[in-house]
């Protein structure tokens, strides 16, 4: 029978044993996650766990930002990008708004697939992904 404890010690091996690959991966699924979360809990009239859902989502977004290496073009183009859905999550929070959540959510849907894209290419050539991130 697997614990909650095991499954929070695999958890943890997993993020400390990740590429920064997989690191970005995972973290995309997490604001997934954290937008999801927010939608039904706007739906199930939950408020506080639809802020702290967003709120969550927000953390990332952040950290996405604040690492990225502005020396490559593409950076710029990410970083107005995370603006964007960071004042449209700002939205949300406030009028606790799905449509504007299910926005965000196609967002980082697409940038979570195309990162698994470039992971997946790369991997077939042996090699990493460009990281945009510092």
């Amino acid at each position: 029978m697997v614990t909650s404890s095991m499954y929070e010690t695999y958890k943890q091996n997993s993020i400390f044993t990740a590429s920064p690959e997989e690191l970005t991966l995972m973290l995309y699924n997490g604001l997934i996650k954290f937008i999801m979360l927010a939608q039904k809990s706007i739906e199930d009239k939950d408020v506080q766990k639809a802020h702290e859902s967003i709120i969550r989502a927000e953390d990332i977004l952040m950290e996405f930002k604040a690492t990225l290496d502005m020396q490559y073009e593409l950076s710029h183009g990410l970083a107005l990008l995370y603006d964007y859905m960071l004042d449209r999550l700002f939205d949300a929070n406030i009028k606790k708004d799905t449509d504007i959540l299910a926005e965000v959510l196609h967002f980082a849907k697409d940038l979570r697939d195309t990162w698994a894209q470039a992971m997946k290419i790369a991997k077939q050539q042996g090699r990493k992904p460009v990281a945009v991130a510092e």
